[in-house]
């Protein structure tokens, strides 16, 4: 689920086949969106053959997002500098060769080194990837459509990774979940060059210590959380790792505010409505980035189900949300989008407490279905206004800068909040563990839902103290360009 754009680029010369074009972009995209959810479904497999702790397992997930997150700007503002096509091949076959190393890994300690790996190439690729949209395909229905395809694809590419990461494992292994990344990125690098126009360079100063610095901090903060987990908040390292963290964040925020190529233009938090956009939804993806982490455990290590069967389990979460998104988005011109973002954190709230109240002798249909379909309604009334309000009132310069910041406010809170919500669930493990795996994992998960809960509470607050923006105009309304 992730909404990347890229600063506005400088037009250039179009290939004669645009549906080549856009297939070729909208595979890449795909590729890189589904990854973060594919590998949800091979966890416990993974858990077994590394031997991975219960805390540890987490890192499989953030040494992806964390760098993905990190590094989103930097990776479009290479495109400007040594060109788009250029870098989208670079991007694609560094996600490849990444993939081929988890798939290959012997170790832990290798599964992350390429995890973190895929994310750099996943950083690349992905703002590149759409700017191409806009080099390839002329402005009006033509660019829209390609957007609306563009757009398809990365809100379906998380319900695409849990179907396709279930058939992988059930048939295969959970290697392949890596594996089947390789034969794509390789066609996808070589048809490129034949379909895709290469842009004009621009002179750009790439921010290279602000990337550094931001990537320093949040890898110490979630390592901070993690260790803490399965070590205890007062050892040493944790207070360090903390230490850094704080040390590494403030550098970042100072190099920003005086550089004159900024990854992250602090001017962008000069309007309330917009801080509290990006708040929302970096508290959000706190609350349901984790929800998936500890479900797809749940129903494989608790229900018993298959791989394959957990996969499909998820999706009537993306049916849900497609489905009141549009809904949402014949609204937002009668309501303000305050209220409806409100709305969408009580409702997304009450299904996380509902799924608090799971059980291991809880079944799919009553436990699981239903509040994790509530939960689906909730990130339905989300979207679209969090969308209109982070680049309401922003210079047209700014526009993809503001969008991008909702992609990366959604993958570093999705990184912090797994790594908070893992150290809630290892309290809830540990104090039940000789009541047996099954009692021990639910009350872990249990505690990581009210906190989740918790999270959501935070960000309704935010909504209503920040979120003051009128319900825009019909033909006002931005076209949102990923989900």
């Amino acid at each position: 689920m992730a909404t990347v754009i890229a600063p506005t680029p400088t037009p250039g010369p179009r290939r004669s086949r645009p549906g080549a074009a856009l297939a070729v972009i909208a595979s890449a995209q795909l590729m890189v969106v589904l990854d973060a959810t594919i590998v949800n479904i091979a966890l416990p497999h993974i858990h077994a053959a590394l031997g991975f702790s219960q805390t540890g397992l987490a890192w499989v997930l953030n040494a992806y997002t964390l760098v993905f997150g990190g590094l989103l700007f930097l990776g479009g503002r290479s495109g400007d500098v040594f060109g788009r096509r250029r870098m989208f091949v670079v991007g694609v076959l560094l996600f490849s060769f990444a993939s081929l190393l988890g798939g290959l890994a012997p170790t832990k300690e290798l599964l992350l080194a390429a995890r973190a790996l895929q994310g750099v190439g996943g950083a690349i690729a992905s703002p590149t990837a759409l700017a191409l949209v806009t080099t390839t395909f002329a402005e009006g229905r033509d660019r829209n459509r390609a957007f609306g395809v563009y757009a398809a694809v990365s809100g379906a590419g998380a319900a695409i990774g849990l179907i396709l990461g279930g058939i992988l494992v059930d048939l295969l292994s959970w290697r392949w979940v890596l594996f089947v990344n390789v034969p794509i990125g390789l066609v996808l690098a070589l048809t490129a060059p034949a379909v895709l126009a290469e842009s004009e360079r621009r002179r750009v100063k790439l921010d290279l210590p602000g990337a550094a610095t931001s990537v320093l901090g949040m890898a110490a903060l979630t390592f901070g959380f993690i260790h803490a987990a399965s070590n205890g908040w007062g050892k040493s390292l944790t207070i360090a790792s903390f230490l850094v963290a704080v040390a590494s964040l403030a550098a970042f925020l100072v190099i920003e505010s005086r550089t004159s190529e900024p990854l992250m233009p602090l001017r962008l938090f000069r309007n309330r409505t917009r801080v509290g956009s990006y708040a929302v939804m970096m508290i959000t993806g706190a609350a349901v980035f984790a929800m998936f982490y500890f479900l797809t455990q749940y129903v494989q290590e608790i229900e018993r189900f298959s791989p394959l069967k957990a996969g499909f389990a998820f999706l009537p979460v993306s049916a849900v949300i497609v489905v009141v998104a549009q809904v949402t988005s014949r609204l937002i011109s009668r309501v303000a989008p305050g209220r409806l973002i409100s709305l969408g954190a009580v409702v997304a709230g009450g299904g996380l407490l509902w799924l608090a109240q799971l059980t291991p002798h809880s079944s799919y249909w009553t436990g699981v279905l239903p509040p994790i379909a509530v939960l689906a309604v909730g990130m339905g009334l989300l979207f679209v206004p969090i969308t209109i309000t982070a680049v309401s009132g922003v210079e047209p310069s700014d526009s993809g800068i503001a969008s991008a910041m909702l992609n990366v406010g959604q993958q570093v809170g999705g990184t912090i909040g797994l790594s908070a919500l893992v150290t809630v669930f290892s309290a809830g493990f540990r104090g039940d563990v000789r009541s047996g795996f099954a009692v021990a994992y639910t009350h872990g998960a249990d505690l990581a839902f009210y906190a989740g809960a918790g999270f959501l509470a935070v960000a309704l607050v935010c909504a209503l103290a920040l979120v003051k923006a009128k319900p825009p105009a019909e033909g006002e309304i931005p076209l949102p360009v990923a989900a």
